[in-house]
Parts: structure tokens; C-alpha cells; sequence
């Protein structure tokens, strides 16, 4: 059961058997950073595992196509039998609730003001949009 440094990044970059100034983080053997530090593979899924992934994308397609059709006109949501109706709506209310407590980047509201400026006469400024202007000269670590 090794202690571990960590890079910037929090890739683990060495294991030691005692913990010094550096390594104070304490892991098992089995974890997953300490396995890819001394390269072990993890093992590989179940294929009842990988099914029920398959599964529960394929849910999300099937929910993604329903909701075109209803969105086209081409069904109605009182088509579907109640038990259907129930399930989706529960569906789409958990999904609305988990997206609504994500992190907003940004507001696409100002986004819209921002790349949709009105013309602006010579020598006046620009109006306020509620943005400020950032440096876009981006350099990473690397100086790239």
C-alpha cells in the first residue's frame, strides 16, 4: 500500500512505501492511478456490464426519438399508453432537474448580444453589452 506524488496535472508520479514532505497521499494497491502507475491494465468489462451500458444509451436514443416525433407533430404524447407517458415524463423531469444544477458556462443570452452588436457609427464606442473583453492571445504551459 503505497504513498503517492502527484504532477500538476494529478497524475501519479511515484510511489513510496513511507511518507515523506511530497507524498502524503496514501492509496491501496488496487487503485486505479496506482495500477496505471505500474501499468497494469484494468480488467476488461463484463459483457453484462458492457449490455446494460449498451442498454441505457440505447434508452436515451429511443427517449431522444420520441421526443422529435412529438416535437413534429408525427405523435402526440397521449398516444402513448399512461404507463409509457408516466415513465417518460418521470425520464425528463430527472433530467431537466440534473441539468439545471450543471454548471452554466456561460449566458447564451449575452452570448447572442455579444456576436449580434448593432452597427456602430465612426468614432463612437461600441455599446455596453454586459461582456467584457478578454485577451484571446491563449498560451499554455508550454508557451504554445
Amino acid at each position: 500500500m503505497p504513498f503517492v506524488a502527484r504532477n500538476f496535472h494529478g497524475v501519479v508520479v511515484s510511489l513510496h512505501l513511507e511518507p515523506t514532505p511530497h507524498t502524503q497521499e496514501f492509496l491501496p494497491d488496487n487503485h486505479p492511478d496506482v495500477e496505471a502507475f505500474v501499468g497494469r491494465k484494468p480488467p476488461a468489462p463484463r459483457s453484462e456490464d458492457r449490455f446494460q451500458a449498451l442498454d441505457a444509451d440505447f434508452v436515451r436514443v429511443l427517449e431522444d426519438v420520441i421526443d422529435l416525433l412529438i416535437a413534429r407533430n408525427l405523435i402526440r404524447i397521449t398516444d402513448l399508453p399512461p404507463e409509457a407517458q408516466q415513465k417518460l415524463f418521470s425520464r425528463k423531469s430527472f433530467r431537466d432537474n440534473r441539468n439545471r444544477n450543471s454548471l452554466k458556462l456561460f449566458d447564451p443570452a449575452a452570448l447572442d448580444a455579444v456576436t449580434h452588436l448593432p452597427p456602430v457609427a465612426d468614432g463612437e464606442p461600441p455599446p455596453a453589452t454586459g461582456l467584457d473583453v478578454i485577451d484571446t492571445d491563449f498560451h499554455d504551459d508550454l508557451g504554445r
